[in-house]
């Protein structure tokens, strides 16, 4: 099932310009490395987490604490304001993949989700989330990072590869996929 994304009410406190580009696993699928893909806009945390809380918290319960790699981010907030609520944002350097949001609800539990590079091209973005929002696959977030760079340099001495981005398979995920998480009692 597909959720069309809509920007939430500016009076929610929200300061991204567009709605969060997001893929997420189908709903009750098994749990896997990876939950789904976010596209961010920039690499302004401030800026770009409230539009998703706002778009996770009625998936998957309210939304409580968000942890990135700094690696990827100029600035990481210690708290976000979000659909109403506060989220707190941490850091681990060492242990939390580059590529990789992990998002927590009291509620539900946890998630994990690939960040596609804001600067990504729209096809080789469009294929990360496809992948990483497929139950199936076992790569990590850098792995698929990697699998995409690599696609790319081979596309680019594919004279098919312009023919593929013509044809329209390489647009952007505009769509939330609902997945939802048993409660625990």
């Amino acid at each position: 099932m597909t959720v069309p994304i809509s920007r939430p009410p500016a009076s929610e406190g929200l300061h991204s310009s567009t709605s969060p580009r997001l893929s997420l696993a189908p709903a009750g699928s098994a749990p896997a490395l990876l939950d789904g893909a976010w596209w961010p806009h920039s690499r302004d945390l401030d800026a770009e987490l409230p539009a998703l809380v706002a778009v996770l918290d009625p998936l998957w319960g309210r939304i409580t604490r968000i942890t990135v790699n700094p690696d990827q981010w100029p600035v990481v907030p210690r708290k976000v304001p979000a659909a109403g609520h506060v989220v707190k944002v941490g850091w681990f350097r060492n242990e939390q993949d580059p590529h990789e949001l992990l998002l927590l609800s009291y509620q539900v539990g946890r998630w994990n989700v690939l960040v596609v590079p804001p600067e990504t091209d729209p096809v080789q973005a469009a294929w990360l989330m496809e992948a990483a929002s497929d139950p199936r696959r076992t790569a990590t977030a850098s792995r698929l990072i990697e699998e995409a760079a690599q696609m790319r340099t081979s596309a680019a001495t594919d004279p098919t590869a312009e023919a593929v981005r013509d044809s329209g398979r390489g647009r952007a995920a505009q769509a939330v996929p609902s997945r939802t998480r048993g409660v625990a009692p």
